[in-house]
């Protein structure tokens, strides 16, 4: 914004805030094509590497590189639950807090605070198409 001092009404920063918010809505769906792009060109790769049995290949475009990665996931959180406490394995969890459990935790037991929880509270802001 130019001047310091200069106060820009709220219905021009709302147009200009909505004009920048569709542009960049425009262009990302211009990377979620070139995202399955890569993904077809990766799977492309990938066939071709199996095929040939190689784990890596040097070309003048790139060094390709095929490696295995494995997620692991439950279908029984109950269980899986059950499992971690009877094993005593607390870091097969990832950590982080979930935050709207951690809010209604605390808006249901006030004066229960776990030991080194911190909070970050902050303002935003949303805009939203006009109504006519």
């Amino acid at each position: 914004m130019s001047e310091e001092n200069e106060v820009i009404p709220l219905e021009t920063l709302a147009k200009v805030y909505r004009k920048i918010y569709l542009k960049a809505q425009e262009m990302q769906k211009q990377l979620d094509k070139l995202e399955e792009q890569k993904a077809e060109i990766k799977n492309a790769m990938k066939d071709q590497m199996r095929d040939l049995g190689v784990k890596s290949v040097k070309t003048e475009g790139g060094n390709i590189s095929l490696s295995t990665k494995t997620r692991y996931y439950t279908d029984d959180w109950d269980s899986f639950k059950t499992f971690v406490l009877e094993h005593d394995a607390l870091e097969l969890f990832e950590q982080r807090i979930a935050q709207k459990n951690m809010a209604l935790f605390l808006e249901e037991n006030p004066g229960k605070v776990p030991a080194g929880l911190s909070s970050l509270t902050e303002n935003t802001v949303t805009v939203t198409k006009p109504t006519t």
